[in-house]
């Protein structure tokens, strides 16, 4: 339908607007809250805590933080609310567009759980909005106290859930759906205890009473976990361009290391804006996204790179007879002379295997039921299309293996290794 994707785009476009509003102000006041400095005397007797000086976009700036407030609260009074609660919406509605509105296309994948639309659907609400809820309630349990046990008890969350979102769905749906948990728990801490807090810290000093100090910590400390959360989650959000993560066979290990890696490498700048440099945090955090890369990447590498006539296929010899005598039906024929017999795929047999299961979708008049146009650009319609597209295609089905998508055609395996053999023949 032409108007959902109209929808979709702006909707996703706004997404994003909100989403750079939201962690530029989340960044942004991390690093002012670190780096704010003792006062001069006079200003300390005014209740000025902290102050820092800054200078952007020609002009100078003085940012001060009151110990308790100002002795009387201005008229205008900026919060940092809609920023949160805009992403939010806005990323809890390009879920249901495209994941609960297209299940079918892009969170049910029959070769991990064949289940209907609406079971998914409601798993998926499950993990989110069950999963905020254990946070909450650990948040505001004893555990709290505790910031190890605490930490670990929200690494197996995220575990947990990644590790199911990946037995119940697609591996793309599987990655957003973490990625909305976390997302909804940023935006929760905003709604549930950030908000209320400073509500309440503005109606003390408006009232000329006490402020309850666990007021202010509490809020910081959520400040703190969003800050923690915004690079694991920047990396969920563009993951579906990467089909080499969230199609591994371990796609689940795949996502934790990353975002792991990533909270790990914003925990360095957030030690360095209060004076700490420790380089051995971002070599580290840069050597752990090189062996992921490599781990990821290499199995995959090998096949796509080092098809050898011995590996790329290995028929026992009532398969050899066979494929003798089917070799001009098929595009296919053997070259054997000794105990290693090599196929030799023809360019007849890849482009019947692209119009079988390719140009449904890749076509400049695409007659798939989803795509309508056809995606990324790419059409297969010609053999000049096809040699054009060779690398990816062949990436794409038979190594990162996302394609056909959630093998909606049901290519084999067999007929993967046939387009591998072929593009190895052509290098």
């Amino acid at each position: 339908m032409p108007w959902l994707d109209w929808i979709s785009l702006f909707v996703r476009w706004f997404h994003v607007i909100a989403g750079v509003a939201w962690i530029g102000a989340s960044f942004y006041f991390i690093w002012l809250d670190n780096n704010l400095r003792t006062p001069p005397k006079w200003k300390q007797d005014k209740g000025i805590k902290g102050d820092l000086w800054a200078i952007h976009g020609g002009g100078f700036y003085e940012v001060a933080k009151y110990a308790y407030g100002p002795e009387k609260m201005p008229e205008t009074l900026h919060w940092f609310k809609w920023e949160a609660y805009t992403t939010w919406l806005s990323g809890f509605a390009l879920l249901i567009i495209v994941y609960y509105f297209g299940a079918s296309a892009y969170l049910i994948d029959p070769s991990v759980n064949a289940m209907s639309p609406a079971t998914a659907i409601s798993l998926g609400l499950g993990l989110i909005f069950g999963g905020l809820a254990l946070y909450e309630l650990a948040c505001r349990s004893p555990l709290a106290k505790y910031p190890l046990a605490f930490g670990i008890g929200l690494v197996a969350l995220i575990c947990v859930v990644s590790y199911l979102s990946t037995q119940w769905f697609s591996g793309r749906g599987a990655y957003i759906h973490v990625g909305a948990l976390i997302g909804t728990i940023m935006a929760g801490n905003v709604f549930f205890n950030i908000m209320p807090n400073q509500r309440k810290m503005v109606a003390a000093v408006a009232d000329k009473k006490d402020i309850d100090p666990s007021w202010g910590a509490s809020a910081k400390l959520r400040s703190v976990h969003n800050n923690y959360f915004t690079l694991p989650l920047l990396f969920i959000m563009i993951s579906n361009h990467y089909p080499m993560t969230y199609q591994h066979p371990q796609n689940w290990l795949v996502l934790i290391a990353i975002m792991a890696t990533a909270a790990w490498i914003r925990h360095f700048f957030n030690l360095r804006h209060v004076g700490t440099t420790k380089p051995s945090i971002l070599v580290s955090g840069a050597a752990a996204m090189l062996a992921i890369a490599l781990w990821v990447s290499w199995p995959q590498s090998s096949l796509e790179t080092t098809f050898s006539h011995e590996t790329a296929h290995s028929p026992n010899s009532a398969e050899v007879d066979a494929m003798h005598t089917s070799s001009n039906r098929d595009g296919m024929s053997n070259e054997s002379g000794d105990s290693h017999t090599s196929m030799v795929i023809s360019d007849e047999r890849v482009a019947s295997l692209v119009a079988t299961h390719c140009v449904s979708c890749h076509s400049r008049t695409p007659t798939d039921d989803i795509f309508k146009v056809a995606p990324l650009g790419v059409v297969l319609d010609t053999w000049e299309d096809i040699e054009r597209f060779a690398p990816q295609l062949v990436r794409r089905t038979t190594v990162t293996k996302d394609m056909p998508f959630l093998n909606k055609t049901q290519m084999t395996d067999a007929e993967r290794q046939d387009i591998a053999t072929w593009f190895a023949q052509k290098r």
